[in-house]
């Protein structure tokens, strides 16, 4: 099972980036798909998830309006296309899958918005 995170980096505030989760090893289709960060000092939170039917993603209540979570199931691949960047939203983005007890977490990428 591996979930690979690409697309972070350094980010002027105001600017966007997008995040691709590639996943492989398991039915992708039939998971919960989510996406994670975790800023230094900060507990890990949830930023969107996007359920195994479809439909709109459901995103943490402060990021609404800049954050967007969508899944491609034919390319086993989720995104965060993530807009007007702030120096708090500072961390490290982690992908995650879940069905039942079965949870699986990628590595990690890094976003940096300086101050």
């Amino acid at each position: 099972v591996q979930l690979v995170e690409s697309g972070g980096g350094l980010v002027q505030p105001g600017g966007s980036a997008r995040l691709s989760c590639v996943a492989s090893g398991f039915t992708f289709s039939a998971y919960v798909m989510s996406w994670y960060r975790q800023a230094p000092g900060k507990e890990r939170e949830l930023v969107a998830v996007m359920y195994i039917g479809g439909g709109s993603p459901n995103s943490a209540d402060s990021l609404k309006g800049r954050f967007t979570m969508s899944r491609d199931n034919a390319k086993n691949t989720v995104y965060l296309q993530m807009n007007n960047l702030k120096p708090e939203d500072t961390g490290v983005y982690y992908c995650r899958a879940a069905r039942f007890a079965s949870v699986y977490w990628g590595q990690g990428t890094q976003v940096t918005v300086p101050s």
